[in-house]
């Protein structure tokens, strides 16, 4: 029968319980020689028992790998728990690492210093072999960190290069053919095209007759968030439209915090009569808000999320969105990594564009409205 112990049973407690040296248990548990047939049938006997597992820093020291990449997410975590577009993500990671027979350690931090010395430790202990690293930063302490410890490691979520042709899930690793470029130092990334999504959501409005539109956006700090910001300015100012005529709120990507920064700007004496949302949580926050406030949608006020999901589609009215694959976004990145782990040199790859889906909450303005 399994002990039931308060603490991780250890090589000691095996050589206790069956009677043996810790170099026997040592010998018996790792297919050296030195120890009788019978006797190592008894350690791991015993050692099963115990419910004892095989260390996988200990693993690492000798030479194996952990058999683990880890993903670190720096934010507010009362912001996660509805955002669609993290668990998509991590789905696909997960779908590749999982046939790959590799875990995934994944930990929620407070702020980006937590994560550096999380870095540190995983590196320290040998916990994991790589690491897969989201929300890049405008001022980011990550990359050389990680290039200092010489831990393999992929960006998620980069800018992809202006005027760039990228390539899709299905390419190759490494700098060579079918990549995206040579990567930066000795780091990997797989990168998204923000302004080129942007630009089709201004293309779209613009046509529609709006020229009052308010970016919901993001954490400020986040390096897409300032990407989004940028492309919403070129993409308005290429349209002749002014930054009092359309501009970008920060957030924290939460549901309270897209609703406030909704009501404030349908509060202004000439609001505007679209909204761009940077996640679909808000989105919906924000429809909610009109509604209470007696603004139709898309009567007097068009809305569009930026990420599509199931509550984009089943809402009332269904809201327009942008349609990414964002499971293949991450099993991109996770093959990327893996690749990199086998000895594949560190590369570019560029996810999909994504592409507009226009749905019921978006319409021509009211005539009046942009007089």
């Amino acid at each position: 029968m399994r002990q039931s112990m308060a603490r991780r049973p250890t090589i000691k407690d095996i050589a206790r319980q069956a009677g043996v040296s810790e170099s026997a248990v040592s010998f018996a548990l790792n297919d050296r020689p030195g120890v009788s047939q019978d006797t190592r049938a008894r350690i791991r006997r015993v050692a099963e028992e115990l419910g004892w597992q095989p260390n996988s820093a200990a693993r690492a020291l000798s030479g194996e790998r952990a058999g683990a990449v880890g993903l670190v997410l720096a934010r507010p975590a009362h912001t996660l728990g509805v955002e669609s577009f993290f668990l998509q993500l991590v789905s696909g990671i997960q779908e590749v690492l999982s046939a790959a027979r590799t875990a995934l350690l994944f930990q929620v931090v407070e702020d980006i210093d937590a994560e550096c010395a999380l870095y540190r430790r995983w590196w320290a202990e040998r916990r994991v072999d790589g690491v897969l690293v989201v929300d890049p930063r405008t001022s980011d302490p990550r990359p050389a960190l990680l290039e200092e410890l010489a831990l393999p490691a992929v960006t998620i979520g980069e800018a992809a290069p202006t005027g760039g042709s990228g390539v899709g899930a299905g390419a190759g690793a490494g700098s060579g053919a079918g990549s995206g470029g040579a990567a930066s130092g000795t780091l990997s990334s797989v990168r998204a095209d923000d302004a080129g999504a942007m630009a089709q959501v201004l293309d779209h409005l613009h046509g529609l007759g709006h020229r009052r539109i308010a970016h919901i956006a993001g954490l400020p700090g986040l390096a897409h968030t300032v990407r989004r910001m940028d492309s919403l300015r070129t993409e308005a100012a290429r349209r002749g439209l002014g930054a009092d005529q359309v501009r970008s709120v920060v957030t924290d990507y939460s549901d309270a915090e897209g609703a406030a920064a909704t009501r404030r700007v349908l509060a202004e004496p000439r609001p505007p009569t679209a909204l761009v949302y940077d996640n679909d949580v808000m989105a919906i926050a924000g429809s909610a808000v009109a509604a209470e406030l007696g603004i139709p949608v898309p009567g007097r006020l068009s809305i569009v999320a930026w990420d599509d999901s199931a509550l984009c589609r089943v809402t009332h009215p269904r809201l327009t969105a942008l349609v990414r694959d964002t499971a293949g976004f991450g099993r991109l990145a996770a093959e990327e990594l893996l690749a990199v782990l086998a000895g594949s040199p560190p590369g570019v790859r560029i996810s999909e564009q994504p592409r507009l889906e226009p749905r019921e909450s978006t319409a021509p303005p009211p005539a009046h409205t942009e007089s």
